[in-house]
């Protein structure tokens, strides 16, 4: 009988396999807290056009004092810097097989990497036009009438939020779905198949609400 040659694991290799489990448990960690929570927040908080300027301001772009508006940032932009980096690494490293493996998990795989490169413009984007040239250079919160302008007027500026936030709750609702994998919350195929459906829900519920947000701006700008 021939004995089979297999070569032990190194300390060196254990140690890189221990930091990319880590890295990719919190990198989808960051994703759904607090990422995931401060996300339907903001959404939800948009909804608050179809009452009117005074109330999208009052929700949105105002803050009862400079230190909640600068931890509220922190808490937002903080986790979003730590999840690109670790995205953009997963980025360079994973490449998609669908030319040679044409499944419908190798798709979802190829569109949230795509996905992700896209709300990353988008996101660069949103924060210069609505957050820092209306607050640092303008000196003022971004009025409301400037925004629902915009959308009504700007067939540029609608498309790319229509599409950005399409992304954005693409990308949210599979990478939920990619996290109760992940981290063992769902195990046999009949738990998966919910979780299918749960993603989808997910997803249709954050369009939802980003595109009602946007076509009440929309309306607003009439």
């Amino acid at each position: 009988m021939c004995a089979l040659n297999v070569r032990p694991m190194t300390t060196a290799t254990a140690s890189r396999i221990d930091r990319s489990f880590l890295r990719a448990r919190m990198g989808s960690l960051l994703a759904v807290v607090p990422l995931g929570v401060w996300t339907v927040d903001h959404l939800w908080r948009n909804l608050a056009a179809f009452r009117g300027a005074s109330a999208w301001q009052d929700e949105v772009t105002s803050h009862s004092h400079p230190l909640a508006f600068f931890l509220s940032s922190l808490l937002a932009l903080v986790p979003l810097a730590l999840h690109t980096v670790w995205g953009i690494g997963r980025l360079a490293s994973a490449r998609p097989n669908n030319v040679r493996y044409g499944t419908f998990a190798n798709l979802k795989y190829a569109v949230q990497r795509l996905s992700a490169i896209g709300i990353l413009l988008f996101l660069g984007a949103h924060l210069w036009l609505a957050t820092l040239h209306p607050r640092f250079v303008e000196g003022h919160p971004e009025p409301f009438d400037d925004i629902a302008n915009q959308m009504r007027h700007h067939g540029p500026t609608l498309t790319v939020y229509l599409l950005g936030t399409l992304g954005v709750a693409y990308h949210l609702a599979n990478g939920l779905h990619s996290f109760a994998m992940g981290w063992g919350l769902v195990v046999s195929r009949r738990a998966l198949r919910k979780l299918d459906g749960v993603a989808v829900a997910i997803f249709l519920a954050l369009l939802a609400m980003s595109w009602s947000a946007i076509y009440a701006l929309w309306a607003a700008g009439a």
